[in-house]
């Protein structure tokens, strides 16, 4: 009977300590891991999911995430070897590795990702810094990355963190740089513009003066095929005047006579000759 109500008072007092949130018993999941912690020191270290024991009230326990977290700092300045200011936006994926380092180092994920950025952004600065502005936005980022993500990874794990991987997500030229770069291109597209319309009125210039050039050619073989025409049908006038005058002379010379005063008198015409003159010979006779 004794030993019923010792029973009985050590579930009620198990109820109590759940009811007062000081469950003997905790869970781990399968992304996580956890500490437990007695007076603020680690005491177990816990990596496998399952049910576990700690002492009520004595000791806590802290539950790390096991899985890949990001880490996105905010845009930094960077000088490349060329003197050249890059705004760097970079990330990082990271995961806890080692719980026990982990709080011992930081406590809490938040003061590990400010640890983050003073690793990440230092060694960037000096790799970054041994790079010309043309190799890191082309050819070599990716080697450049991988470079950082190995030391940084080396660095960190002291701290119980492993770094996966280091990416650029965007590397920009400070404000003022891309006004003087922008205003730069503009020049060198107005240069490039005034160079194709020299280009154009020049290979323009040469058309016309290929059309003109041919324009003449073929107006000066129209002129002689033209003087070559006229000169036949002028022979060929001449043959036929000269056919005319050999079968009748008389009478084209009558003709000839008859379009000339038809030439020569009209209207308001006024001609001072003699009566005598050859030129009336026919008028005479009529």
């Amino acid at each position: 009977m004794k030993k019923q109500n010792l029973f009985g008072v050590m579930i009620l007092g198990l109820l109590i300590l759940i009811l007062m949130g000081g469950s003997p018993f905790f869970i781990v999941d399968i992304i996580h891991t956890a500490i437990v912690v007695q007076l603020g020191k680690p005491v177990r270290t816990i990596t496998e999911p399952g049910l576990n024991f700690k002492i009520p009230f004595i000791q806590d326990v802290i539950q790390f995430d096991k899985r890949l977290l990001d880490y996105d700092s905010d845009p930094q300045d960077v000088v490349t070897k060329d003197k050249k200011t890059l705004v760097i936006d970079n990330f990082a994926k990271w995961r806890i590795v080692d719980p026990l380092k982990f709080y011992e180092a930081f406590r809490t994920e938040q003061v590990a990702r400010a640890r983050l950025d003073d690793i990440i952004y230092s060694e960037l600065r000096v790799d970054l810094g041994l790079q010309d502005l043309s190799e890191i936005i082309s050819k070599n980022r990716s080697a450049i990355m991988a470079t950082v993500t190995r030391i940084t990874n080396e660095k960190a794990l002291e701290y119980g963190i492993e770094i996966v991987d280091v990416r650029i997500k965007r590397a920009d030229l400070p404000e003022e740089n891309e006004r003087a770069v922008f205003n730069r291109m503009q020049a060198e597209r107005g240069r490039e513009a005034k160079r194709y319309r020299s280009e154009g009125e020049e290979a323009a210039q040469r058309v016309r003066s290929e059309a003109e050039k041919e324009k003449e050619i073929l107006l000066a073989e129209a002129y002689k095929k033209q003087q070559k025409l006229m000169g036949q049908g002028d022979a060929e006038a001449f043959r036929i005047y000269a056919e005319a005058y050999g079968k009748d002379p008389q009478f084209f010379e009558f003709m000839r006579s008859m379009e000339a005063y038809k030439k020569v008198f009209n209207e308001g015409t006024t001609l001072v000759t003699t009566p005598q003159s050859e030129f009336f010979k026919y008028m005479q006779q009529n």
